[in-house]
């Protein structure tokens, strides 16, 4: 299964909702609901392809990996003493969750 994580968000989350109470109001059929998510599923990922442009480079300093773990094709890793750069800016951190998932179009990882 994948790893939709903006499903979880206002706009997926309303769309659930609304696309649930259609269903259950057989205003629609459950297949053209998933359709419907389906299809929202391809138009986050391409405007996430487009527009995010941002990149972040992180180096673990002295610290150590506490936890990795892989589950429906989302890698987890949990390294301590983190580092964080961006253009203008460094970040230490103590702690931090970076999760990775599989980009089902290419198979390449995709970071969250």
């Amino acid at each position: 299964m994948a790893h939709h994580w903006y499903r979880n968000t206002t706009s997926g989350n309303s769309l659930q909702e609304s696309l649930d109470e259609l269903t259950q109001s057989q205003q629609i059929t459950p297949q053209l609901a998933l359709q419907a998510l389906l299809q929202f599923d391809k138009a986050v990922n391409s405007l996430l392809a487009q527009r995010v442009r941002n990149r972040v480079n992180f180096r673990q300093s002295y610290g150590s990996l506490t936890t990795y773990r892989i589950g429906d094709n989302v890698w987890t890793f949990v390294p301590n003493d983190v580092e964080f750069s961006k253009v203008t800016a460094l970040i230490k951190v103590d702690k931090v969750k970076i999760a990775a998932c599989d980009d089902e179009n290419t198979g390449s990882n995709a970071k969250e």
